[in-house]
């Protein structure tokens, strides 16, 4: 990452960052130094939202910069395009925008570059942190998204089943946390089927990953991610458009493990699992196809009405474990439906849960973090599409409505004992670049999860 945030006592003579809105350009015009105000006057600005202005100074450095930013902030990330916009150097706030958090938060979050296979050299810009905000909060807040953000980056061809596994022994290792994982045909052994029978086809061997963390008699949080390493849909292919992006169909994964880098990272007094069904769903001799049916760890059996819908079976079993020691809290995470983009766009995740108390806090949240996401009804009358003439459930009803709301009705069928669940329909990708939000690899919702676990159970 090409910014970092230090203390005042670190920076060399900090050029200043002037946040004004129209209302208050004249007051900070009077604040700025005469040939700098005069450069401003001469090319007009407005102080406009987004816009920034480099101010120079009579021998040719930089005297300051000029940010537009708005009294009530609709995007308190916007604050990140100043890390694209910015040359090398320190700086400090000389007025802060109307967020500070979020907008130095938005600051580091917009100097992120994916650079595993193209080096894109970027100015080593150094913020100053302003008075209130915790520096430490923030930076765990960022490396949490640059690890979800890396690991939905990276191409299938270096990112399988495996890597996944090596991206949590790695996390594990750091907070001396324990991993226990079921590969290949032990899986059914073990009874994990259906994440058997999604990921056999393909030469990297599916595997469930376990981690755990923190006292036994802490209260439980788990977090289950789909971790489908790349998705071409099975025998009922994807079109070629449809696999482009397959890549971060292990989205949901990657979002799991940010959340828990920051539950470890932040020593929250709970005991936390994050489980892990990693697959790729491919094509061979071996591929599961529509029609077959299988049993699930559960007891329920699953008719396959579409070998594209893998993401419900491998988390089925994953959430069918989680579930049976009775957590306190169960998240899910999953890039599961197109149906929930149609539905909310790319850049708003549907949230199912049963629980009010959960859904009234997590909207709290999801505002305040400016991470947004849009509760859906768990709809039961929508439950009969799930329906087999032959088996307990079909994984993928015909008739084309209500996709994303279907999805999590056939998920909750495999939640029971936990006290609350919520499942979290998101995109993890980024179509195109905003401020803060660079193209590509996202993580979503964590943050308002964050703020909502370290309000819940917080020292």
């Amino acid at each position: 990452m090409g910014a970092q945030l230090i203390r005042a006592d670190e920076a060399a003579n900090p050029r200043p960052i002037w946040c004004v809105t129209p209302q208050t350009w004249r007051e900070v015009a009077a604040e700025l130094p005469a040939p700098a105000l005069a450069f401003g006057e001469a090319i007009g600005f407005k102080a406009e939202p987004g816009a920034v202005l480099v101010l120079p100074a009579v021998d040719g450095a930089i005297a300051g910069v000029l940010f537009g930013t708005e009294e009530t902030p609709r995007d308190p990330l916007a604050f990140g395009k100043l890390a694209t916009s910015l040359p090398a150097g320190d700086y400090a706030l000389a007025r802060a925008p109307a967020q500070p958090r979020l907008a130095v938060l938005g600051f580091l979050l917009g100097a992120y570059r994916f650079t595993s296979y193209r080096k894109r050299p970027s100015p080593e810009l150094r913020l100053v942190v302003p008075d209130g905000v915790d520096k430490a909060d923030i930076e765990h807040m960022a490396e949490a998204v640059t690890l979800a953000r890396d690991l939905v980056n990276t191409p299938a061809n270096d990112l399988g089943p495996a890597e996944i596994e090596a991206a949590v022994r790695a996390l594990a290792a750091r907070f001396e946390a324990q991993v226990n994982v079921t590969t290949g045909e032990d899986l059914l052994a073990a009874n994990f089927p259906l994440i058997h029978a999604v990921g056999r086809a393909s030469p990297r061997a599916p595997r469930l990953i376990d981690l755990s963390w923190g006292a036994p008699d802490a209260p439980k949080v788990t977090l289950v991610g789909k971790g489908v390493a790349f998705d071409t849909g099975g025998l009922d292919i994807k079109p070629p458009s449809g696999m482009l992006l397959m890549k971060k169909d292990m989205g949901g994964a990657a979002n799991a493990l940010g959340l828990a880098l920051l539950i470890m990272a932040r020593a929250l007094p709970v005991r936390l699992r994050l489980i892990i069904p990693a697959v790729e769903n491919a094509i061979a001799g071996n591929a599961f196809r529509p029609g077959d049916i299988f049993p699930s760890r559960k007891g329920l059996s699953v008719e396959i009405g579409n070998t594209d819908a893998e993401g419900r079976l491998i988390l089925a079993d994953a959430l069918a474990l989680a579930d049976e020691e009775a957590p306190e809290l169960l998240i899910d995470f999953a890039t599961l439906t197109g149906a929930a983009r149609v539905a909310l766009g790319p850049q708003l995740p549907p949230a199912y849960t049963d629980d009010e108390a959960l859904a009234a806090d997590l909207a709290r949240h999801a505002s305040a973090q400016a991470d947004p996401l849009w509760r859906l009804p768990l709809w039961k009358p929508y439950a009969s599409m799930l329906d087999s003439p032959i088996a307990d459930l079909n994984n993928a009803p015909g008739s084309g409505f209500a996709g994303s709301i279907t999805a999590a009705l056939f998920l909750q069928r495999f939640v029971e004992r936990a006290s609350s669940w919520l499942h979290l329909d998101i995109f993890a990708w980024n179509p195109s670049a905003r401020p803060g939000r660079p193209e590509g690899g996202e993580a979503q919702t964590i943050r308002a999860l964050d703020a909502l676990l370290t309000e819940r159970y917080g020292r």
